[in-house]
């Protein structure tokens, strides 16, 4: 056969191999569930728990042994704000620590009797705040809104004190330095807004490896000789194999992709800073990467519960190597190193700094051409070991062939 011919027939044989890994797809009901359902239900269904964004309404005890009028304002004060509710006041803190510990109040707000006395002699006064720390987002709820509190009412007795000045002298005296918090790429403060971009791009990089895994390990159960190339001249070559299940496992992802990493924050009302086109060039090889990153470990499936038992685990540890839920300089370099080996570490990174912050192309250029050398990596090592496969299958061929011949003879 000349190379034109050769050319055309393993072109043939891709989309052979294409449309047969298309159809498994659409009909092994795994398969499906993992390719479509879990991307499908599982962004929804984490947006949902988180689309409060912050904790409201938390609820706290006050413990006043001053009995003072501004004791009585401050806690009303406190009671005011949109992060904390007062649900009881509380004649000794034994009283407020039984209420922490059965759960109906996460922090104590407690004025010491000498709170209002030590004002009028003109001393430094204090108001305690215990926090029960099991939940930081409590923690950070109470904390703001103490101190949000307390400087609002330093400033009315500095003002009071000061005594006889015009209404700017007043103001002056209030804020020194006047200032203004501006909350950068997360306006809300939120939880969702911070957590939920880095899992969307989890989501498929996980649900690929249980997909395609589940997809390998059915091959396998199927094959008389537990192979993962059928005995089949159209599966001969390496090339066409790979690209073959490549280019189907990308159709699909390529909507998926953009469904969960574009609507899905559209739904919620996450920030979306990116230009279409640049979200499009960095998720390329991503989608990419995580596919042949797949591809090669689902070698290690010998069945279909395989593929649950072996990466099912690794979500929850590959969020926190991230370096978005924990800071990347925080994390040791040995478990740093091991990140880089996922393509979704440098794709969380990208994809967050491209969405939730409005990076361009170039300023992501550390993430995407990461993400093109693991795509050419774990390519070459997704042939090598299918190439392994192919062999291994003609040998197992040649084998049962010599076995028969024998038997008949």
């Amino acid at each position: 056969m000349s190379f034109r011919g050769k050319v055309a027939q393993g072109i043939s044989d891709m989309f052979l191999v294409w449309r047969r890994e298309l159809r498994k797809v659409f009909h092994d009901q795994g398969v499906l569930i993992f390719f479509i359902l879990v991307p499908l239900v599982y962004p929804l269904l984490y947006a949902l728990i988180y689309n409060y964004e912050v904790a409201r309404e938390v609820p706290a005890v006050v413990v006043d042994d001053s009995g003072s009028s501004l004791s009585r304002q401050f806690a009303r004060m406190v009671d005011g704000t949109p992060d904390v509710r007062i649900v009881a006041r509380c004649a000794d803190m034994g009283e407020a620590r039984r209420m922490i510990g059965e759960g109906e109040a996460y922090g104590i707000i407690y004025f010491p009797s000498d709170f209002t006395d030590r004002l009028a002699r003109g001393e430094q006064s204090q108001v305690s705040l215990f926090c029960d720390m099991s939940g930081l987002l409590y923690y950070k709820a109470m904390l703001l809104s103490a101190t949000e509190v307390s400087l609002e009412l330093n400033a009315d007795i500095k003002v009071a004190r000061a005594g006889g000045t015009t209404a700017e002298q007043d103001a002056v005296s209030a804020m020194p330095i006047e200032y203004e918090e501006v909350a950068l790429f997360n306006p809300q403060n939120g939880f969702a807004s911070f957590l939920i971009p880095a899992v969307l791009v989890l989501v498929i990089q996980q649900t690929l490896l249980l997909g395609i895994g589940l997809s390998v390990g059915t091959d396998r159960e199927r094959n008389r000789f537990n192979d993962l190339v059928p005995i089949s001249r159209h599966y001969n070559g390496t090339l066409r194999l790979v690209m073959g299940k490549a280019f189907a496992y990308f159709l699909v992802y390529a909507v998926v992709g953009i469904y969960v990493l574009c609507v899905v924050p559209w739904i919620f009302d996450l920030p979306r800073l990116a230009e279409p086109a640049t979200f499009l060039a960095f998720m390329l090889p991503y989608v990419m990467a995580c596919i042949f990153f797949s591809m090669a470990l689902s070698v290690f499936v010998r069945n279909r519960e395989t593929s649950m038992l072996m990466f099912v685990f690794t979500s929850v540890p590959l969020l926190f190597l991230s370096g978005i839920s924990w800071p990347a300089t925080a994390i040791p370099a040995f478990w740093r190193g091991f990140s880089w080996l996922f393509p979704s570490t440098f794709g969380i990174k990208g994809y967050v700094a491209i969405n939730s912050m409005g990076a361009t192309l170039d300023e992501v250029a550390v993430y995407y051409v990461a993400l093109w050398v693991q795509a050419g990596v774990y390519f070459i090592l997704t042939c090598v070991v299918y190439r392994w496969e192919i062999v291994s299958s003609r040998r197992h061929a040649i084998a049962d062939y010599r076995r028969a011949r024998n038997q008949s003879a």
